[in-house]
């Protein structure tokens, strides 16, 4: 009988603690027991990343991208090995190995690398000689030796990844809820788990704020036809399966509804309205390593602009710091930052063939009183921009209004 490989990832929550560690061993050696291999991805313990991260930026505000990943990688590092202990004391022998030694090799973009290629020839030795490979997630190495990490979320991406290059049979994703929800439960209490969702829907939904999975794990599994299952650590219940597009899935307009209020809005005033210039500001952004969100330019009566731009809150220093220099060097007017922002997105590959979706959503927030300050759409997604003190009252009337509470 051939053996089935699963490579499963917990998240930081499941391994909050010593208790948790010890439930997540005895949860991957129940495979083990039926005859399975197992390769497990694990991220930092709890609160880790945040609290490496607090400790940087009490001593640099714009640290060093470099030591940065020296310093995150240890997270996953000390939970792989914690976790590795607590295999073997339940008698099934075990290996924690680092995303070098596993042989993920990433480009040399430090905090935001992209994975090239998987080696994983240690992982298939360590499987013939029976043993559960415990991965440190979130990491790898470039090709210089340096270490890099994979961005937040990292361990989702590199359990995808490690699924592809091992071709293996199941990956599933545990976290500490039980799968994916039409919203955020602790803004409405009345989400409901969805059995179902396309890598399409699911990658809308990471790439706008759900933060259930990472967005480039769900485009590398969306790539190459991976299914996904999420699922809790603390249940033994099904969880939510992403999967490729199912024609049933569309009779619904909209499957979910997420807020993202890690965004900053930047705005640059009095821009000359020229060819060429919107492509310096922004090739110059791209230089710097920061992703730009949704992008406004109002029409031009005086042959002067403004623009408006969003960025995740982390590179707001970096960016101002980039768009101020470019300003005193074009003469722009004020650059000014509004971190008191979030984004509200509806999302459903059904918003193809329903019309009027994006109308209902307008005149919902109009209803309520809610100033919209930037819009942008996509054929499964329409995203509004709003005072981020509104967006869990926006989050809860969008919900009701497309009746979420009834539909997953």
């Amino acid at each position: 009988m051939t053996k089935k490989l699963i490579v499963q990832k917990f998240g930081g929550s499941s391994v909050a603690n010593i208790d948790r560690i010890k439930n997540v061993a005895s949860r991957i050696a129940s495979y083990k027991q039926h005859n399975q291999d197992v390769v497990v991805v694990v991220s930092a313990l709890g609160d880790t990343t945040d609290e490496l991260e607090a400790l940087a930026f009490a001593i640099d505000p714009t640290p060093p991208d470099r030591e940065m990943d020296m310093l995150m990688a240890t997270g996953e590092q000390a939970s792989s090995a914690l976790l590795a202990m607590a295999v073997k004391k339940l008698g099934f022998d075990a290996v924690s190995l680092t995303g070098a030694q596993v042989g993920i090799r990433t480009d040399k973009v430090h905090t935001k690398a992209k994975i090239i290629k998987i080696d994983a020839k240690r992982i298939r030795k360590a499987l013939v000689k029976n043993q559960i490979v415990i991965v440190a997630g979130f990491q790898g190495v470039a090709s210089d030796d340096e270490i890099t990490t994979l961005g937040r979320g990292g361990s989702d991406l590199t359990a995808v990844a490690l699924a592809k290059a091992l071709n293996a049979d199941v990956c599933e994703i545990y976290t500490d809820v039980e799968g994916i929800y039409t919203t955020d439960p602790r803004i409405v209490k009345e989400a409901r788990k969805i059995s179902h969702i396309t890598h399409e829907e699911m990658l809308e939904m990471a790439a706008l704020g759900a933060q259930v999975m990472q967005a480039r794990s769900i485009e590398v599994a969306k790539k190459y036809n991976i299914p996904l299952h999420v699922r809790s650590s603390f249940s033994k219940e099904e969880g939510t399966m992403i999967v490729q597009k199912n024609e049933k899935m569309e009779s619904v307009a909209v499957r979910g509804i997420t807020c993202n209020k890690s965004e900053a809005k930047v705005t640059i005033r009095n821009v000359p309205d020229k060819p060429g210039i919107a492509a310096k500001i922004f090739t110059a952004i791209s230089k710097a390593g920061i992703n730009v969100d949704t992008i406004v330019q109002n029409v031009s009566y005086t042959k002067h602009t403004d623009i408006s731009f969003t960025v995740s809150k982390k590179d707001l220093e970096k960016t101002l710091k980039t768009v101020k220099g470019l300003s005193k060097q074009m003469n722009f007017g004020d650059v000014v930052a509004d971190k008191d922002i979030a984004r509200v997105s509806i999302i459903g590959s059904g918003m193809r063939s329903h019309c009027g979706v994006a109308a209902k959503m307008f005149q919902t927030l109009a209803d309520s009183k809610i100033n919209i300050e930037m819009i942008t759409t996509s054929e499964i997604n329409t995203s509004c921009i709003i005072d981020q003190a509104l967006a869990d009252k926006a989050v809860q009337i969008l919900h009701k209004k497309f009746n979420l509470d009834q539909v997953a």
